[in-house]
């Protein structure tokens, strides 16, 4: 059956650097099957990423190196969730300090994992809405460059070469998508 999860024979740690732990699963699937998984040990930490958009119809984005693709990367402000703090906190804090904007709205649009198989943290992707100016410190080693590009050439910033990054693709579809359901009302 598809359907019975595989039963959890043993797990143990077998890896790990300052950030990540890798952890190895041995598992016995419902047909008798055995396999060892790998995986990034669960942290009990999610992330949050923000769409935000200006009064005027303009996406603010974020360039910012990526030490995995040794480049700078265009995509939404994007961080993980502190201890005690929810999601819309975390989603104005991370806008605040990337970006230099609160939202007096934010709109929840979807909750993702990025490669289910090896991790179990999951990000909620927001819209920020009715923008202020606020700015706190962040972690950033730089100040990260922002960019604004209109929601109406949302399409051209999906052929964006440095628009790549898989999350932030999945966020400008999910807000073109609100904003047509909006539209349709």
């Amino acid at each position: 059956m598809a359907d019975k999860k595989p039963r959890i024979v043993s797990k143990q740690v077998v890896a790990q650097s300052r950030l990540f732990k890798i952890e190895a699963l041995d598992l016995q699937f419902s047909n008798g099957v055995e396999r060892t998984y790998e995986r990034m040990k669960p942290s009990g930490r999610n992330a949050v990423m923000i769409v935000p958009v200006t009064t005027d119809g303009d996406l603010l984005l974020i360039r910012e190196y990526a030490a995995g693709t040794e480049n700078y990367e265009l995509g939404f402000p994007k961080g993980l969730i502190d201890p005690g703090e929810t999601v819309a906190e975390a989603a104005n804090r991370e806008l605040k300090e990337e970006i230099g904007f609160g939202a007096n709205v934010l709109t929840p649009l979807k909750e993702v994992v990025l490669a289910p198989s090896y991790f179990s943290s999951t990000m909620t992707i927001l819209l920020a809405e009715d923008l202020y100016p606020e700015k706190l410190e962040g972690d950033e080693p730089e100040p990260l460059q922002l960019v604004k590009w209109p929601l109406a050439q949302a399409d051209e910033l999906i052929s964006h070469a440095d628009f790549a990054e898989a999350r932030s693709i999945v966020g400008l579809v999910l807000a073109q998508r609100f904003f047509s359901q909006k539209e349709a009302e």
